[in-house]
């Protein structure tokens, strides 16, 4: 229930923030009787498209606590946890950032993930499953990786990319119904109407959606092998490879990790079809442990 409300709360004040914006801006309705304003159009996309996207990183680590169980480390109670607190500190130093809170989630897969909206305001966590499997430098270099992406800046600028793709959907979808409402008037059956016109625009937008999903994908396909050098410099080609070695292994057991935390994982299975390799967040961990060893080689 409290999702739920969060949801339509969220929601409900990004609406009126673009509203306001609109009306300060001096924005009038992109469609009229003249037809339709396309500057209008583009400047009313560009604010929701990118409230959206920016409400989403705003409270990504709120969704990713929330979602995945994930313990916050307040004071540690074992020495798992210190050396766990004390390691990512020692990360977060080397690499130049503020030290990104710390958690646990329970699950018994090897995975971790790392969420926040900016380089000096994050959360890195490992599950349980991870710190188990796991020895202590692979462990080491796994959240390497996750502090690669936070000194990267991989959340704001994929927050930014996924706004931008979010503004062409809404924008590219509105023309394709109003071209289509004018195509039918031209016939005198009086266009497509009310609901005729938002039906159409709610197919495009999944239509357009689903492109777009395929270049916010290579993104974040290609910010992972540089989240991998970044672990690599901070823990070790070595500890990196054989970390990913061991990830490897594990998807490839039967109780592989769950699609629900593909968005945070490090890594996914292996299974490379053609519309998995397009719509894939991580690169297959073959590609990924062979970029490092070819990086290590030219060193």
């Amino acid at each position: 229930m409290m999702r739920i409300l969060l949801f339509l709360g969220t929601n409900l004040a990004v609406i009126l923030v673009a509203s306001m914006t609109l009306r300060l801006l001096g924005v009038e309705p992109y469609l009229n009787a003249q037809g339709i304003n396309f500057n209008s159009l583009l400047i009313f996309c560009f604010i929701f498209g990118m409230a959206g996207s920016m409400v989403s990183l705003f409270i990504s680590k709120w969704m990713a606590k929330r979602s995945t169980g994930t313990v916050i480390i307040e004071s540690p109670s074992n020495a798992t946890e210190k050396w766990l607190v004390d390691t990512v500190a020692e990360l977060a130093q080397q690499a130049g950032i503020k030290t990104p809170e710390v958690g646990i989630f329970p699950a018994q897969q090897s995975n971790a993930f790392a969420t926040g909206w900016n380089r000096n305001d994050a959360l890195v966590a490992v599950s349980a499953g991870l710190l188990n499997r796991m020895q202590p430098e692979e462990v080491k270099a796994v959240l390497a990786h996750e502090i690669g992406h936070v000194a990267n800046g991989d959340m704001v600028t994929l927050a930014l990319i996924q706004g931008v793709l979010n503004t062409f959907v809404m924008f590219f979808a509105r023309v394709v119904a109003h071209l289509l409402d004018a195509f039918l008037r031209r016939d005198d059956n009086g266009g497509l109407g009310f609901m005729g016109y938002f039906a159409v625009v709610i197919v495009a937008e999944i239509v357009f959606g689903i492109l777009a999903s395929i270049i916010a994908s290579w993104f974040s396909r290609f910010r992972e092998y540089r989240a991998d050098a970044a672990g690599a410099k901070l823990a070790g080609s070595g500890a990196m490879i054989n970390a990913l070695a061991r990830l490897k292994a594990e998807t490839q057991m039967p109780d592989q990790m769950p699609d629900t935390l593909t968005a945070f994982a490090i890594t996914t299975g292996q299974s490379r079809k053609l519309m998995e390799k397009l719509f894939a967040s991580h690169p297959p961990l073959d590609d990924r442990i062979r970029a490092l060893k070819e990086a290590a080689y030219r060193e």
